[in-house]
């Protein structure tokens, strides 16, 4: 899908030529001659376009307009949830008539946030899945071109807004696939292509690779399996050498079945979705790819398998991590924090500005946030700010959760320097005491994606969370400058 900017001018509209232009019209609508504002105005006094949010009039073929159709969205006061509310439901509403054209007409000058969401959403609303399908017919729209009042003034949030989409949209293609069709070395290639892109480099670890670098965690997880693990590293050198690097970590566990402690069989086929962490980072470098920002990134993701195979860790064994420190691992089903650990040591050889891991890693979490905002865990004040911040502007929206020392107490065994589990309460803060343990040489936070990554039910699929977020927080670092 194909985006552009434009000048509105309402006294034009009339002879666009497309297959759907939206209009969004707010309580803000001033009237003014030309046919369109008449054409608004008649429909609101007649109640035809009713005046509240995700209200629409849908004119077929309208007399005197060029467009094949003609929708009046009513977003209300036009704040962000109005805009994502009505441009949700007028999508919904053309989508029969399979649009390939489609303009979309701000009659009031939007701000940077309002923009991103119009933007996402039309995304959003329009993407069809189709890798594993017989029938190829994807989504529809192929050009979409957005018209703002003043459009010089929101170029920058519009090229961030369009390369968002393009990573979200990468995430969600691999979340989607079934684990047969996403393996870690299915990951490892989709890293390897976005080398083609200026400024990005790759480099795929194997098991030899692996064992030398005394990632026994990570190795521990991987052989209940036959597929082999792949331990992926992907540069984006868009700064100075001398520039310390933000790195993102993923929990690319391409399906898990808990291990030795198996999971139910109901609803397993959704923990295809337990790499929507690794396809997140690679997402990222997909934006970044688009954006070409001055920062340096380091994308790391541990990918493998977790399965009960005869050769399957089990509970109660010690693995000991690429730090050295040992692990008891109580439940085969916390494999998330184990591969998770190890790369998170290996973070440390890029002396990072700070470190930001994403995982699907609690279902505590969700208990905790539901599918509203991802939770973070954090020490550092700075950190925080920014991230809270990056979900605001972004609308990929987080909450920062506890990381109370007395949390950790759960964690401790006699049998290794450290259990992967504690008990059931406070699963989501236990886990990421757990990861705390590797992040000592510098700035770290968690975000746990397992309420946010993905959608249940008839509406199944991945959201692409936390790609929005992660892009703001990394270009929002290039315009504050250097951390001391």
């Amino acid at each position: 899908m194909n985006f552009e900017l434009r000048i509105f001018d309402p006294s034009l509209v009339s002879r666009e030529k497309c297959d759907v232009y939206l209009l969004l019209v707010s309580d803000a609508f001033q009237a003014g001659k030309d046919a369109l504002s008449v054409l608004i105005t008649k429909a609101l006094k007649a109640g035809d376009l009713e005046a509240k949010s995700g209200k629409l009039l849908d004119i077929y073929r309208p007399i005197g307009f060029a467009a094949t159709h003609l929708v009046l969205v009513h977003v209300g006061q036009g704040a962000i949830a109005d805009v994502r509310k009505g441009i949700a439901a007028a999508a919904s509403a053309v989508k029969a008539a399979k649009p390939r054209q489609v303009r979309l007409g701000f009659l009031q000058q939007p701000d940077a946030p309002m923009l991103r969401v119009a933007v996402t959403t039309l995304a959003e609303v329009s993407y069809a899945y189709t890798t594993t399908k017989s029938d190829k017919q994807g989504r529809s729209i192929q050009q979409v071109t957005v018209a703002v009042p003043d459009d010089k003034a929101l170029g920058a949030s519009f090229a961030r807004a369009v390369a968002a989409v393009s990573g979200i949209e990468l995430a969600k293609e691999w979340g989607n696939r079934p684990a047969n069709y996403a393996t870690p070395t299915h990951l490892a290639g989709v890293a390897k292509a976005l080398a083609k892109f200026s400024r990005i480099k790759v480099d795929v670890l194997g098991q030899k690779d692996v064992s030398k670098l005394g990632m026994g965690a990570l190795l521990a997880v991987a052989k209940g399996s036959d597929e082999p693990l792949r331990f992926i590293v992907m540069r984006y050198n868009g700064a100075a050498k001398s520039d310390a690097p933000v790195v993102l970590v993923g929990k690319g566990i391409t399906f898990d079945s808990g291990g030795i402690s198996i999971k139910p069989a109901a609803e397993m086929d959704e923990m295809k979705y337990d790499m929507c962490g690794a396809a997140s980072v690679l997402g990222v470098f997909r934006a970044l790819a688009e954006l070409q920002p001055d920062i340096n990134v380091v994308g790391l993701i541990a990918a493998c398998e977790n399965l009960p195979g005869g050769r399957a860790v089990k509970p109660g064994d010690v693995v000991t991590s690429m730090s050295g420190q040992t692990i008891e691992v109580l439940n085969t089903d916390a494999e998330g924090r184990l591969v998770l650990c190890d790369a998170l040591t290996y973070a440390e050889r890029f002396k990072p500005k700070a470190v930001l891991d994403i995982a699907t890693l609690t279902g505590a979490c969700v208990v905790a946030l539901g599918a509203v905002r991802s939770g973070f865990f954090t020490a550092d004040a700075q950190l925080s700010a920014a991230l809270l911040a990056a979900g605001e502007s972004s609308q990929d929206l987080c909450w920062q959760m506890p990381l109370d020392d007395e949390y950790a107490e759960g964690l401790k065994t006699s049998f290794a320097d450290v259990a992967n589990v504690a008990g059931r309460s406070g699963g989501a803060v236990t886990a990421a005491k757990f990861l705390q343990r590797f992040t000592a040489k510098y700035r770290w936070a968690h975000l746990d994606i397992a309420g946010t990554a993905w959608k249940s039910g008839a509406a199944k699929g991945a959201t692409g969370r936390p790609v929005g977020l992660l892009l703001d927080y990394l270009l929002d670092q290039v315009e504050a400058g250097p951390v001391d």
